[in-house]
């Protein structure tokens, strides 16, 4: 009897690892067919991989919903807690480590200018907008829903802009985007999960000041967070040598220590995102020559591989979604009217970053006119960063998830309404402007004029060679180069702040973590 009960125990438990696997399998198998199609579409300028995988997600959600009868159109259920945990960190970290550091910190004003103050400027704009539009509707939300919706559609789509843009063709657009992109996402969740602590009962002038002094910290501690791991991989990586007996420990090290930022931000609540962002930047920058040739062009892959994944793992899930019938038939709004809503979404996207892209730019170019830049962000500049940044993407929905389902699945109405409106915003904005994104590329910025990079005056040799301060010259010296320094960081504080840093790398920070002299490079 016990050896009979003992069998069926086990049948139970391989039918329920079963389930789990079905469905595993199939979702591995359609991201398969998502690297095939996509590769076959590689030449085609109107089709990226973003939007390959949703509409496979889309034909594949079709499919499952006729097999079950129109029961479900999902494969697996969605999990902010997935998105964040174990998809949002390798796309961020690859986009730090690969990104080219020289054009992004060249144009770190302007983009924190677009990824800070753009959110805070969009963010109320798309709120207010909400709280008049819905109310037409029937749709009644609380003040910390609607200001959650803010932040939810101030996000842009940083994966897809990536993917339409191309850091060699237009590498001052590239610079921006993907800067705005990475900044923007950061101060979205930030802002997304102060509007969780607020009392709404009570919101008055001190409660902006309050949301502005958390944000600052977040982002002051979440990027020192990175930058130390960053360090202390390359410490270790050059002081132990590893690649003398295993390569793949090296590697290894490298993809943990970078996870390991990420979960500690998250652990202190922090931001993640900047923290992981940060901790690619400084690994690239010293970790990466301490390791073995090989090793060097294995973590480029690797890394790239890992994003690749998580971001048509994610596009890929939304197309599914889209086709949920069960959040179509708890949300009550009539066809029109779910238009209404739809559209009205996407005009305050369209107005929110209008508002801030415009006036932001032409401060940028005012602030930068003592900078000798030989490309400034012109109106055709303006408009691409525009029409490139409408896209919304993976972080508004797991934003969405989080604020309006209990693990995936909406508990009233109302708040199924907000979910589809979400995806369906996401997938019209992500298929339209990235099907419309290279096309407006070219036809604003012929290719002869796409490759004009921000220039600053190049630093010499013998300028590098100088010391910041000598103990072997007299004080008058070092006064006088002191006060040369003063004077062009008044005139040229980009070009100044950055040649300075240069020689402080070369002198101190190469030499402790690794990684060729700036004359060794030359």
């Amino acid at each position: 009897m016990v050896a009979q009960w003992r069998v069926w125990e086990i049948a139970g438990n391989l039918g329920e690892t079963h389930k789990q696997v079905v469905p595993i399998t199939v979702f591995v198998t359609v991201l398969c067919f998502c690297l095939v199609v996509g590769h076959l579409l590689e030449e085609n300028r109107w089709v990226n991989e973003s939007i390959t995988a949703l509409i496979i997600g889309c034909v594949t959600g079709t499919i499952i919903l006729l097999i079950s009868k129109g029961k479900s159109s999902h494969i697996l259920r969605f999990d902010e807690e997935l998105f964040f945990i174990y998809l949002l960190p390798p796309i961020i970290f690859n986009a730090g480590f690969q990104v080219k550091k020289k054009q992004f910190f060249h144009n770190f004003f302007t983009i924190m200018l677009f990824g800070v103050i753009g959110v805070f400027i969009s963010s109320p704009i798309i709120a207010t907008g909400c709280w008049l539009l819905f109310g037409k509707f029937g749709i009644n939300l609380s003040p910390r829903d609607y200001l959650a919706l803010g932040a939810i559609f101030s996000s842009t789509d940083t994966v897809c802009t990536l993917q339409v843009l191309h850091q060699d063709e237009t590498p001052l657009l590239y610079s921006l985007v993907f800067g705005e992109g990475v900044v923007n996402d950061a101060t979205t969740v930030v802002l997304f999960n102060a509007v969780q602590k607020l009392d709404v009962n009570r919101i008055d002038g001190w409660t902006a000041v309050k949301v502005l002094v958390d944000f600052l910290y977040l982002f002051s501690t979440s990027t020192a967070l990175g930058v130390a791991a960053g360090l202390v991989t390359a410490f270790v990586l050059k002081g132990l040598y590893f690649g003398r007996h295993s390569s793949v420990r090296e590697i290894a090290l490298m993809v943990l220590m970078a996870y390991l930022s990420y979960m500690l931000a998250e652990l202190f609540e922090l931001s993640g995102i900047l923290t992981v962002f940060f901790a690619g930047i400084f690994m690239s920058h010293y970790a990466w020559h301490n390791v073995t040739d090989s090793s060097r062009i294995t973590t480029k892959h690797v890394f790239a591989m890992m994003s690749f994944i998580a971001e048509t793992f994610i596009f890929l899930y939304v197309g599914m979604d889209a086709l949920d019938i069960e959040k179509w038939k708890m949300s009550k709004l009539s066809g029109w009217d779910s238009i209404g809503v739809y559209s009205g979404i996407m005009l305050l996207i369209l107005l929110g970053r209008a508002a801030f892209v415009f006036p932001l730019s032409a401060l940028s170019n005012c602030l930068n006119t003592s900078t000798r830049r030989s490309t400034s962000i012109t109106l055709n500049h303006q408009i691409v960063i525009w029409w490139a940044g409408l896209m919304r993407g993976a972080v508004s929905i797991a934003l969405a998830f989080k604020q309006f389902t209990h693990y995936g699945v909406p508990l009233d109405p109302v708040n199924a309404t907000m979910v589809t409106a979400t995806v369906i915003v996401v997938i019209f904005s992500t298929l339209v402007f990235g099907f419309l994104t290279k096309p407006l590329i070219s036809y604003l910025l012929p290719h002869s004029n796409a490759s004009n990079l921000e220039r600053e005056p190049t630093i010499s040799k013998e300028a590098l060679k100088l010391p910041l301060l000598s103990f072997e010259e007299s004080a008058a010296t070092n006064l006088l180069r002191a006060k040369d320094g003063f004077s062009m960081l008044m005139e040229r504080p980009v070009y100044t702040i950055h040649s300075f840093w240069r020689r402080f790398d070369d002198a101190y920070m190469r030499p402790t973590f690794g990684g060729p002299r700036s004359n060794e490079l030359s």
